[in-house]
């Protein structure tokens, strides 16, 4: 039937303790002090990549100010520009208005002296006219 030895079991169960022993010993303990030197560096990785992602932020935020100072900067500066393109315009434009009046006045001069001109040399043949039509009157 079934034999079972005393001196077998109890060899069979010291060689079991002694291989966990020697297994705790040179396996588990180093597993586990490796597992967790491994998430020891993981957190610490972590914590310096939120160090980093602030840093990030920050830099980021930075970046945001000075582009809207630039922003803020080339607006005044394109206001300042236009103002300066307007006011040089509307000189050029009075200038130009002034010049224009100046000859328009002279046009009217040349015109009215012209005018009085032709009057005078229209009443001058005058005589000359009505002796003409009355000529013509007369023939017909």
């Amino acid at each position: 039937m079934l034999d079972i030895s005393p001196m077998l079991l109890g060899s069979t169960l010291i060689v079991f303790l002694v291989l966990i022993a020697l297994l705790n010993s040179l396996l588990y303990k180093p597993l586990f002090s490796y597992m967790e030197k491994r998430d020891a560096d993981i957190k610490k990785d972590l914590e310096q990549v939120g160090n980093n992602d602030s840093e990030i932020a920050a830099f980021h935020a930075k970046a945001e100010k000075i582009m809207s100072d630039a922003k803020l900067e080339a607006a005044a500066l394109r206001e300042k520009v236009i103002a300066e393109a307007k006011a040089l315009a509307n000189s050029k434009i009075e200038t130009k208005r002034a010049e224009l009046a100046l000859e328009y006045a002279t046009f009217e001069g040349e015109l009215s002296a012209e005018q009085t001109r032709l009057i005078a040399a229209l009443q001058n043949e005058v005589p000359a006219f009505q002796t003409a039509v009355s000529a013509k009157l007369s023939q017909i």
